[in-house]
């Protein structure tokens, strides 16, 4: 693919990922205040992770909200790829811990997998990233 090609399609993934997990996931748990964060946090305790369930929560919102629009925008991206998989990881681990299936949990999955390829690729030419020229690590 040429490397055009290659800047406009991460540009149409990005816009199309970001905005759509931001609108449709994000903002219900970004404003779902410290009860909805609560919960969202508890998840830590699969991976061993018990104190400020509230933090982690909101945290977690955060990732998918914000995070979400920074990756849609390029800017930013990698950091935010790495906190977007991380709250993927843990929800995908969450269904299936609690006995959900890979059905109830391939969306979580399929997210971690977009945010690990963020991650790996970075935000293309067509990004504030590239437009700013922050670290190549941030990129």
């Amino acid at each position: 693919m040429k490397k055009n090609n290659w800047d406009i399609a991460l540009l149409i993934l990005r816009i199309g990922i970001g905005f759509s997990v931001a609108y449709a996931h994000g903002w219900g748990k970004i404003t779902g205040g410290e009860e909805k964060w609560l919960k969202l946090g508890t998840n830590m305790s699969l991976i061993g992770i018990t104190f400020a369930p509230v933090f982690c929560g909101f945290m977690a919102a955060f990732s998918e909200f914000a995070g979400s629009i920074m990756i849609g925008l390029g800017f930013f991206t990698r950091l935010s790829s790495f906190f977007l998989a991380f709250t993927m990881f843990i929800a995908f681990y969450m269904h299936i811990h609690d006995g959900d299936g890979f059905g109830e949990a391939s969306h979580s999955f399929d997210l971690l997998i977009v945010s690990l390829f963020f991650l790996v690729a970075g935000a293309g030419k067509y990004s504030l990233d590239s437009r700013f020229r922050f670290s190549r690590w941030l990129q």
